[in-house]
């Protein structure tokens, strides 16, 4: 549910940070942590307040979107989790998601369709439709992600080939999807030993074939195990 000022005013206690502070706190204690946990604790909570619109000034304040692109490459794949759950939250907005795409956004999202982490791909197929417009369609629509999205609709995760769906039919024309069924058609026919090393033109080590369903563990947490900080503005 979304804030209103009213009702951050109602809920704050007097002498308590107000966002503003708070999220500033935030950003701090993830960049002077030395311990991995707390800081993918702080990054789940900053890409859960990047769920509400009432943020995305401060957000943008703060440069929290360039810290969530920043995760992209992470080798850390709860950190990644969490960024590319961050930038998603965001993109609908027209401001953030021109300073996404004003900063190689586009490119550093793409790169993560090569995760193999479920959470992971269905934030990235979601966040690219949300960063279409009409002068970054081609870079979104390029071959090399129509073969991915095709690839996808191919896997045995219900929620990973529903969304690829969805973004061929939505986004690209009858002639690009013919072209990403002939893509992965020529990919599954090829004599390759093996297709881990196939490139694609922009070197994404993209994956073998359909990613299979996720497992969690204790120590990967989800997008849907953010929970807000119990502590601070509400």
């Amino acid at each position: 549910m979304f804030s209103s000022w009213d009702h951050l005013a109602h809920k704050t206690p007097t002498g308590s940070l107000n966002r503003l502070e708070f999220l500033q706190q935030l950003v701090t204690e993830y960049q002077t942590s030395q311990e991995q946990e707390s800081q993918e604790q702080v990054l789940a909570n900053l890409a859960n307040f990047a769920y509400d619109p009432i943020n995305y000034e401060y957000m943008r304040q703060l440069n929290i979107i360039d810290l969530f692109l920043d995760m992209l490459s992470e080798p850390n794949e709860t950190l990644v989790v969490f960024g590319i759950g961050g930038i998603c939250n965001l993109a609908l907005d027209k401001k953030n998601k021109e300073h996404i795409l004003a900063n190689d956004g586009i490119q550093q999202v793409v790169q993560c369709l090569s995760s193999t982490n479920e959470d992971i791909i269905l934030s990235t197929i979601t966040t690219l439709m949300f960063l279409v417009t009409p002068v970054s369609k081609p870079d979104i629509t390029a071959p090399h992600v129509l073969m991915c999205m095709e690839r996808f609709c191919h896997s045995p995760s219900k929620r990973i080939s529903n969304v690829a769906s969805v973004f061929l039919q939505d986004y690209c024309t009858k002639d690009q999807q013919l072209q990403a069924r002939q893509l992965y058609e020529n990919e599954s026919s090829a004599d390759t030993t093996s297709s881990h090393n196939i490139p694609s033109p922009t070197n994404i080590p993209l994956p073998s074939g359909p990613p299979p369903e996720s497992s969690a563990s204790p120590k990967d947490p989800s997008p849907s195990d953010i929970v807000p900080i119990s502590e601070g503005p509400t």
